[in-house]
């Protein structure tokens, strides 16, 4: 990613770079034009058509941050530049009188109009596809609507397992924020955060090297993420891109549904997709600590669901047949509550 960035920065300089090479061009050839004037007219006429090439350039690097919801049906590169400067000309006719003056003014003004086409989807090629799902200019975009992945779900790592199983069919989306964040805590000096940030910068390099997964780096912020929590930086960013935000955050999860925008909660899939039980079925399981009221035991099964048994609690260390009395299912995970039946 680091080599993309400074790929496209290389090629900004070098279109700057011909850029004024062009405006210096073009103030020359309306010198020329130009017979029987001062020396200093000559001169005055070549430094204003550098100047405002070097005002263009000024301009394009001051707004860094392109909205593309406004430009994004405006500028398709030096085609549409070109169109642009064709109806300028157009307009044009009535107020200046035709001439070879005139012919150069135009070329002057399209030069800037092709020059900031061509800039602004060079810097926004890579999220232009989410204005206009239909035109891109790289790999092809698959699913509806993309995923933009939280930090705890990055951390936890099972995103990278359930892109592996070709269950997800959408582009996944990584804010640079959020790449930030987890920098963050990779550098902590607490051991235990030290782990999990590096774990979840694992998880995006398995992520990246996956070539069924279409993991985008999204280096752009709002105007109105300014100033914003990670959180809501994420949620305004999905509402941006009409996306959804992926994560095992339950305050997130709340947010996100406050402003309208969809979740996926991995721990709510996880849970979809444990086997159900039903009261009166009978399954075994091993004792392993009391529970909380008299005379009840905890134990759990293989994938993580925890039951309470009724009457267990002298049967710790053993394993125990149970007859299923309810499930409880909530975000956090399902419980399975039971009666003691006949030990195994």
């Amino acid at each position: 990613m680091v080599d993309k960035i400074r790929i496209e920065n290389i090629a900004l300089i070098i279109l700057r770079f011909v850029f004024v090479l062009v405006a210096a061009g073009l103030g020359v050839q309306m010198v020329r034009s130009i017979e029987d004037q001062p020396v200093w007219l000559m001169w005055l006429i070549f430094g204003g058509v550098l100047l405002l090439g070097l005002a263009t350039i000024a301009g394009d690097m001051a707004f860094r941050h392109k909205r593309l919801d406004i430009i994004s049906a405006l500028y398709f590169g030096l085609i549409i530049g070109m169109f642009l400067t064709y109806v300028l000309r157009l307009a044009l006719i009535p107020v200046f009188p035709e001439g070879q003056l005139f012919d150069r003014i135009v070329l002057v003004l399209g030069m800037c109009i092709c020059y900031s086409c061509i800039s602004v989807l060079l810097q926004t090629k890579d999220d232009f596809r989410f204005i206009i799902p239909y035109v891109e200019f790289s790999r092809e975009v698959k699913g509806l609507k993309p995923f933009v992945l939280d930090t705890s779900v990055v951390i936890d790592g099972r995103i990278a397992d359930v892109v592996e199983t070709e269950a997800l069919d959408s582009q996944l989306i990584m804010p640079r924020f959020v790449i930030h964040e987890l920098q963050g805590i990779a550098d902590s000096s607490d051991r235990l955060r030290r782990s999990r940030g590096r774990r979840g910068l694992d998880i995006l390099n398995r992520l990246r090297n996956n070539p069924d997964a279409d993991l985008q780096i999204y280096d752009h912020e709002l105007p109105e993420m300014a100033g914003q929590a990670v959180d809501l930086k994420l949620v305004l960013l999905a509402k941006h891109l009409n996306g959804k935000v992926v994560t095992n955050d339950y305050n997130l999860n709340k947010v996100a549904k406050l402003h309208g925008v969809g979740v996926i909660n991995l721990n709510d899939i996880a849970n979809a997709l444990k086997p159900v039980f039903l009261p009166g079925e009978s399954i075994e399981v091993r004792v392993v600590k009391p529970g909380e009221e008299p005379g009840q035991g905890v134990g759990y099964l293989d994938d993580g669901t925890m039951i309470v048994i009724e009457g267990a609690r002298e049967h710790i260390n053993q394993e125990v047949q149970i007859t299923v009395t309810s499930v409880l299912q909530t975000s956090a995970g399902r419980m399975v509550f039971g009666k003691l039946g006949v030990a195994a």
